[in-house]
């Protein structure tokens, strides 16, 4: 009769855990977040003086310069960070963001950047095209 009692307790253990398994696999799946996504185009400049028609190579952006001006997504409570965009060598970018409204801003406080900071906001599997003009205040 014991043996009775081992093989019932363990088959509603294992039917336990089964129901829970299911039920937190369910409740994982509610929680997806839906995505979509910003992307644009970061344009620095001036990096020299004298501009010239065709641009010097040596005035154009590099990997650094864009380093050296890092753009923050942020909660629109500007709170907390949530994303640094990185261009690639051209000013473009694209990254992914959880449905929301979010402030876009230059990481460190100054008056360089032409249009930010500005709030977006993000729907699901849609674009939102922010194009950002960083003026150096080179002259």
């Amino acid at each position: 009769m014991h043996l009775k009692n081992i093989k019932t307790s363990m088959k509603f253990k294992l039917l336990l855990f089964t129901v829970l398994l299911f039920w937190t696999c369910e409740q994982h799946q509610t929680q997806i977040l839906e995505i979509g996504f910003l992307e644009g185009k970061v344009t620095i400049g001036p990096l020299c003086p004298v501009e010239t028609d065709p641009p010097d190579p040596a005035c154009q952006p590099t990997q650094e310069t864009y380093n050296n001006w890092p753009i923050v997504v942020w909660t629109a409570d500007k709170r907390t960070k949530i994303a640094t965009i990185k261009p690639d060598l051209h000013g473009n970018y694209k990254i992914d963001l959880p449905e929301g409204t979010y402030l876009i801003d230059l990481d460190k406080q100054h008056m360089f950047g032409k249009n930010l900071p500005v709030f977006i906001d993000i729907k699901s599997n849609e674009i939102i095209i922010l194009n950002i003009d960083i003026d150096t205040g080179i002259r």
